[in-house]
């Protein structure tokens, strides 16, 4: 991983995309349910990825100024995705910027196997 804001690693991860909060926690190894996941974002807990090492990865722009990622993410809240950006680690934290401007249309997070959905949740 590069540190600081100069190059990045190109990557392609496996995981699931929760909200931040559950993430650290709870010490979830997936969300409780999309529906949750969904729930907590448009609450306005940001949505991360959580790969299937442990890692979690931060969604962030990869233009200046910045712009939140949860809208990108949004669909994916509560599903298996591989997701592929450049990547930054910097005191302990890692975050995923996005290759191109494809990734603003969700080309970068493709969906994968989805979790099984229930009509109650509980967060």
């Amino acid at each position: 991983m590069v540190v600081g804001s100069e190059g990045g690693k190109t990557v392609s991860v496996h995981g699931y995309v929760l909200d931040s909060a559950c993430a650290f926690t709870k010490g979830l190894k997936k969300p409780i349910s999309p529906e949750c996941a969904q729930a907590c974002a448009k609450a306005g807990s940001p949505l991360v990825i959580l790969a299937d090492g442990g890692t979690i990865y931060w969604p962030i722009a990869d233009t200046t100024p910045s712009a939140g990622q949860n809208d990108k993410l949004l669909p994916f809240a509560g599903q298996r995705v591989t997701a592929s950006g450049k990547t930054f680690a910097r005191g302990g934290s890692t975050a995923m910027a996005a290759i191109s401007k494809a990734a603003a249309t969700l080309a970068a997070f493709t969906r994968a196997t989805p979790l099984p959905t229930s009509n109650s949740f509980m967060c």
